[in-house]
């Protein structure tokens, strides 16, 4: 992941926040990235697989010969929406797993106090 190129380079130019940004992603272990990468349950990526459908359009590949064409720039948008969305099911999944935890607890030392 330490490969730069001019066309990137110029992709990530005048936001120095972006730069570092840029800096730290390139710099991360190709092993960092591919658990990042990976949703932990099935249904962050059954729903990751339904949203990225949504923006390309769904149409079955079984029956259309389906192309897709984008700029540079699209396509980097689309890529920014999808790690948006990632990481906020991500953190909806972190969430619902903490509160059922909780419950759980709280279940449990109700029924201690009994």
């Amino acid at each position: 992941m330490n490969h730069t190129s001019n066309d990137t380079h110029e992709f990530f130019e005048g936001d120095s926040d972006t730069n570092v940004l840029w800096q730290y992603v390139q710099s991360m272990s190709p092993e960092a990235i591919a658990h990042m990468s990976k949703p932990t349950s099935s249904e962050v990526f059954q729903v990751m697989e339904r949203n990225i459908m949504g923006m390309l359009g769904n149409l079955p590949s079984e029956n259309f010969d389906v192309s897709v064409s984008t700029t540079r720039e699209n396509l980097g948008r689309l890529l920014a929406s999808a790690m948006v969305s990632g990481y906020f099911l991500r953190n909806a999944e972190q969430r619902m797993t903490f509160e059922k935890s909780l419950q759980i607890a709280e279940s449990q030392s109700s029924s201690e106090a009994d």
